[in-house]
């Protein structure tokens, strides 16, 4: 079944209060999936820094000394920010490559959740309040962000079979329903040089995306072409580095809702999830049209 949400500031001043606004939002959707959940947040970008977050079943020993370590492995010098299982390591982004090479070579318990100049992505097992609490995800600052909550249709109940999912700098996928044509699909990426790391339906949506914006795309044309080589249901909430778009299939039967005000624009598998935000009762709101490409960017 899943929960989403998404939300996009277009006010600065409620960029302070992001995550706790996601937050709520996600865990207002905790019935729709108990098995793991996650938020993919859009804040700071740092002039020449990249982010990589990072995660660890054995964090304790893993992030010890790791950013001495990768520091050396590649001359440049790397902070880092324990959360938790996760970590946020910060560079030069000249570097990310070969850091992520690195990272593979020094901790192959680590696990690259997501890179970019402005996203960082938690999820873990377990309902959206407990992951949200871990990685104090409400007194996270940014400009836009989405969430998902889980119930495993296909792929195991882990770390890397939740959502959101990452296959490119500053971008990532959640969703709702299911793809029947993944496999094929994951064939076709693979033969064009785009791997996946699970078996995951979504995060070969996600890959297929990022493929399409590679080869020079938009992110709405890329949406807009996977409306005819993604078969299935399901509903995308896509989140890149300037803002965040949401497609339904031509039959859309996974519900959705959209909010617009002059502060923002939220998105919810249901609408009791915008209920809290500032002047919702105010906003426009509206069932997204099938088979129709929405996007917002700063």
């Amino acid at each position: 079944m899943c929960g989403i949400v998404g939300l996009f500031l277009k006010d600065k001043s409620l960029e302070p209060r992001l995550g706790a606004m996601l937050t709520e939002m996600l865990v207002t959707m905790s019935d729709r999936g108990p098995d793991s959940a996650g938020i993919a947040v859009y804040g700071t970008d740092a002039d020449d820094q990249a982010k990589l977050t990072v995660q660890s079943d054995n964090a304790a020993e893993d992030f010890a000394r790791l950013d001495t370590d990768l520091a050396a492995a590649i001359d440049v010098e790397v902070s880092i920010r324990v959360k938790d299982t996760h970590a946020v390591l910060e560079l030069s982004a000249a570097k990310v490559a070969q850091a992520r090479q690195a990272l593979a070579e020094l901790r192959p318990g680590v696990r690259v959740m997501s890179t970019g100049d402005t996203m960082e992505i938690y999820k873990e097992v377990g309902l959206p309040q407990s992951v949200a609490d871990r990685f104090e995800i409400s007194a996270m600052t940014g400009t836009h962000g989405i969430g998902h909550t889980r119930m495993a249709t296909e792929s195991a109940v882990n770390t890397l079979g939740a959502h959101p999912f990452s296959t490119g700098p500053d971008q990532c996928l959640v969703h709702n329903g299911s793809l029947s044509n993944h496999n094929s699909l994951r064939r076709k990426l693979a033969r064009e040089g785009v791997t996946v790391e699970t078996e995951n339906d979504t995060e070969v949506a996600a890959a297929y995306l990022t493929w399409k914006m590679q080869q020079g795309s938009t992110l709405g044309e890329a949406l807009d072409s996977g409306i005819n080589d993604l078969d299935g249901f399901y509903t995308f909430v896509v989140g890149t580095k300037d803002g965040f778009g949401v497609l339904r299939d031509p039959i859309a039967c996974k519900p959705a809702v959209l909010a617009e005000t002059d502060q923002y624009v939220a998105f919810g598998s249901e609408y009791r999830a915008l209920v809290n935000l500032p002047g919702i009762e105010d906003a426009k709101v509206w069932e997204p049209e099938p088979a129709t490409v929405y996007f917002w960017s700063h």
